[in-house]
């Protein structure tokens, strides 16, 4: 039998069966169609993370001397008791490190964990959850912070420790409807009055949380109103990320001299910069990596029992026309193929309205919430291949019992 004839027989089988054939194929949609999503989300949140948090939370061609990783959700406890035992990071390490880079663009020292979130008011008007920041000038330049209205902070603020800010487009939209009304104003920052001098233009939002809703203060003042954080952080911003990995080893350096660390003892402090942010949420996403594949698997051997109990079904429901066509002289291998060939045509649509149904699902997520979502060519032909294949594994054994049946015997079954 060629094998046009095969398919155009699989198709007619199925084409008579629809309803039947939809649900022998429900295992193999749901799972393909999970599969799918759940890679596009993840492989959108991938692109998403690199191209937007990354930069917003860092900054661009910048890295971190912290007195912690910024990842520290999969170290150890004991691990984390010894963090908690370094030193503070302090205004003579940034100090420190500025004099190790005096190259590069910026040097800033800011206030970390734990950051106050706190209700900010003018008159009868409120923005409930604002964050406060301490932070040196240089931060400014760190964040790459365009203002729409007013000044930036500057080493003035800072020496004389004035009661000044600057604040996130939402805290002075939601407040005064819009950045020039602003400035000028005293706002009361968790109940102590701040003078705005600036607005940063919107930065907008990262997976539905705004990036806008912010109060920057010259860092003694911070520290004034909230004492000192638990955790201080030291930005530098370089001019281009090729200079990023000396100007790491450079303050490494300086840091240790700072902290008189011996050859042999290990750093009290963490160095990172946005890769360390990325590998920490490539982490993240190989567990999912992990998981999915099991349960996707768990539905894809439920679909190909499924489609193995039908085809047998089949082959006892078409003993007589088996037996028929062997009769007038199709041979053992034309049924085994009629068979193959029905069972992966049968699969290979399931995997194909799989991937239909998983590519519009995931646009629909994208669509009504913050979670990016990327189909990717290789999950899709990756789901294809599980469909088709599905189909070859559990259709050997259906096909072979086809092909060897007895005509004779076959031709009896119908009387």
């Amino acid at each position: 039998m060629p094998l046009s004839e095969a398919i155009r027989l699989a198709l007619e089988t199925i084409r008579t069966s629809k309803l039947r054939s939809f649900f022998t194929l429900l295992g193999i949609i749901v799972s393909v169609g999970f599969l799918v999503t759940v890679v596009a989300i993840i492989q959108g949140m991938n692109s998403y993370v690199k191209d937007n948090l990354t930069g917003a939370i860092i900054g661009t061609n910048s890295f971190q001397v912290r007195r912690t990783p910024i990842a520290t959700t999969l170290l150890s406890d004991d691990a984390i008791r010894q963090i908690n035992k370094r030193p503070l990071i302090s205004r003579t390490d940034a100090e420190a490190v500025r004099a190790a880079l005096p190259d590069v663009e910026a040097v800033s020292l800011q206030s970390g964990w734990p950051t106050p979130s706190v209700d900010v008011t003018f008159r009868n008007r409120e923005v409930s959850g604002a964050l406060v920041f301490g932070v040196t000038p240089d931060y400014q330049a760190v964040q790459d912070y365009r203002f729409a209205a007013g000044e930036p902070l500057t080493d003035t603020d800072v020496r004389e420790r004035r009661y000044v800010a600057v604040v996130g487009f939402d805290v002075a939209d939601k407040l005064f409807d819009g950045a020039e009304q602003a400035v000028g104003k005293s706002i009361r920052v968790g109940g102590l009055p701040l003078t705005i001098k600036g607005v940063v233009a919107s930065k907008g939002r990262v997976l539905g949380q705004s990036f806008d809703a912010f109060i920057l203060a010259p860092l003694p003042t911070f520290e004034a109103m909230y004492g000192r954080r638990l955790t201080t952080t030291v930005s530098v911003k370089v001019s281009a990320s090729d200079q990023i990995a000396g100007a790491m080893a450079r303050a490494e350096e300086a840091m240790r001299v700072a902290h008189r660390l011996r050859p042999n003892e290990p750093n009290d402090f963490a160095i990172d910069k946005a890769d360390a942010l990325l590998a920490f949420w490539a982490t993240l996403t190989s567990v999912l990596f992990l998981v999915v594949p099991a349960v996707v698997a768990i539905g894809i051997v439920v679909g190909g029992i499924v489609i193995m109990n039908v085809m047998l079904m089949s082959v006892t429901e078409r003993t007589y026309e088996i037996g028929l066509r062997k009769s007038l002289g199709a041979r053992r291998q034309d049924i085994l193929r009629q068979f193959m060939v029905e069972s992966v045509i049968l699969a290979a649509l399931g995997g194909l309205l799989g991937v239909l149904s998983g590519a519009g699902l995931a646009m629909v997520v994208a669509a009504v919430s913050p979670l990016p979502a990327k189909v990717t060519a290789w999950s899709v032909a990756v789901a294809l291949a599980l469909g088709a294949g599905t189909g070859i594994l559990f259709g050997v054994y259906p096909a072979n019992r086809a092909a060897r049946l007895d005509p004779i015997a076959a031709l009896r079954s119908d009387g």
